[in-house]
């Protein structure tokens, strides 16, 4: 390939074999679809449905809405260099890929602490939960998840980028993992950089122990509720949150926590599948199964005459 790595990044992705390529871009193509069409059918229902209008699912909107621009960051990209039979990615796209991707995923282990905490007030505090999840708090939430995402994407961004590189530019992966890229760093100059991931992991960490304190704080008091359909009840709010939660946290830290290494194996780049394109795609599938609140608001989207009544809105507008 005939490419100046002056200016960009050669992605390796899956397969140098045309038919794996191929193969690679067609699967990752359904599950992007399936990952817009879910996620973008919860921000739908919760918008329409005013029963839907508390800040669990207010929440659960914006992890939505995260989610969906998360799989957009990567994937694209990797179907296209797939498709085109070229993995060279410019600087300009591999910096605005290592932002979008640093920032929504620190703003997605945000955004899964808050709801944790939501659950906490709601399940062990439930006499004060209009008092402390008001509207006004519930929009600061939100407005510190993007902020602190947009920053640990900046500070990732700025420094990864500043460091030089000794090696070639080939990033053995499908997007710019940012320890990928630090195997092309001179020798001891990537420093600045194991500040920032120190840090970020840290934060992470600290949200980690937020989740475990506040689910371990919810289990204690679902237990003592002697009724078994409103443990139920609860259960199935929490389980799918504590299932998203783990999941997502446990293929991130796996990935970023373990020791580096000189080559990259085709699990590893499987592996990486877990923590950037499989919760994304999951995640609406999860809510909406084990919550009877979702699965009601679909039903009720889905029938004909809310169809309707829509469609003679819709009308109604266009006619203005």
């Amino acid at each position: 390939m005939n490419v100046s790595f002056k200016t960009g990044f050669l992605l390796m992705g899956f397969s140098d074999e045309r038919n794996l390529q191929i193969l690679h871009s067609v699967l990752f193509l359904i599950t992007y679809l399936l990952a817009i069409m879910g996620n973008l059918l919860i921000i739908t229902i919760i918008t329409l449905d005013q029963r839907l209008h508390s800040p669990m699912y207010y929440f659960l909107k914006h992890l939505s809405f995260l989610d969906l621009c998360f799989i957009s960051v990567t994937v694209p990209q990797s179907i296209a260099n797939s498709l085109m039979d070229n993995g060279f990615i410019s600087l300009g796209q591999c910096m605005l890929q290592v932002f979008f991707f640093i920032a929504l995923a620190s703003s997605e282990v945000a955004i899964l602490t808050v709801m944790s905490y939501d659950r906490y007030v709601a399940i062990c505090r439930p006499l004060q939960y209009e008092t402390i999840m008001d509207p006004h708090a519930c929009k600061c939430a939100v407005i510190a998840v993007w902020m602190a995402g947009g920053l640990s994407g900046l500070l990732h961004t700025g420094v990864n980028f500043s460091i030089p590189l000794c090696g070639k530019r080939i990033i053995h992966q499908f997007f710019c993992d940012i320890p990928q890229m630090l195997k092309l760093a001179c020798s001891y100059e990537f420093i600045n950089e194991i500040a920032v991931a120190a840090f970020t992991t840290s934060t992470a960490f600290v949200c980690l122990i937020a989740i475990v304190f506040s689910y371990t704080q919810i289990f204690s008091t679902v237990m003592r509720i002697p009724s078994a359909d409103s443990r139920t009840k609860v259960f199935s709010t929490c389980l799918p949150h504590l299932f998203v939660v783990m999941f997502f946290l446990s293929a991130a830290g796996f990935e970023f926590l373990r020791p580096p290494s000189d080559s990259l194996s085709a699990m590893d780049l499987i592996f990486s599948i877990f923590y950037t394109v499989i919760p994304p795609t999951l995640n609406p599938l999860i809510y909406s199964l084990r919550n009877e609140a979702m699965k009601a608001a679909l039903r009720k989207v889905l029938s004909k005459e809310e169809f309707s009544r829509r469609m003679v809105y819709v009308k109604a507008i266009f006619n203005l």
